[in-house]
C-alpha cells in the first residue's frame, strides 16, 4: 500500500466564548476528523488551529492534547486574519497526516462553518502532486 502526506481542512463554530463551549465543538470536530478519515493520531504530522478574534477562552490545541495519542502531535494555535463580514466564532484546522494514497479525504465542516465550503461536504478526489511513499 502506498502512503502519502495529505492535508485535511475543517472548521466549526461555537455559540459562546467559554472553555466548555469551545471544548465541546473542538471535540466534536476532531471526533469527526478521526472517524470519517479513519485517521490515527500516530499518522498525524501536525495540526494548525486558527480562531477568529472573538475566541480567546482556551487554545484548541490544549483541548486536542488531552485526546488519547494526541500529546505527541505538533500543534499550533493562531488567530485568523479578520476580514469585515467574515464568519464569527469560528475555529478552523489544517491537518497534515500520512494516509493511503487511495483513501478519499473528508474535509470536516460542522455547524455554521458548513456554509464556508459546501462543496467539501463530499469526499475529495485524490490529486497526487507529491511522490508517494511506499511502505511494507
Amino acid at each position: 500500500m502506498e502512503w502519502q502526506m495529505r492535508a485535511i481542512r475543517g472548521a466549526t463554530t461555537v455559540t459562546e466564548n467559554t472553555v466548555e463551549a469551545i471544548r465541546e465543538v473542538v471535540t466534536e470536530l476532531l471526533d469527526e476528523l478521526e472517524n470519517r478519515n479513519h485517521l490515527q493520531p500516530t499518522g498525524i504530522i501536525s495540526v494548525t488551529f486558527s480562531v477568529t478574534r472573538d475566541l480567546d477562552a482556551i487554545f484548541p490545541a490544549a483541548i486536542a492534547r488531552t485526546r488519547p495519542g494526541w500529546d505527541n502531535v505538533a500543534m499550533l494555535d493562531v488567530q485568523q486574519m479578520h476580514v469585515e463580514g467574515c464568519l464569527e466564532n469560528c475555529i478552523r484546522f489544517l491537518v497534515h497526516a500520512y494516509l493511503p494514497v487511495s483513501a478519499p479525504i473528508h474535509h470536516i465542516y460542522l455547524r455554521n462553518a458548513a456554509n464556508l465550503r459546501p462543496d467539501w461536504s463530499l469526499p475529495q478526489t485524490v490529486q497526487t502532486s507529491q511522490p508517494a511513499v511506499k511502505t511494507k
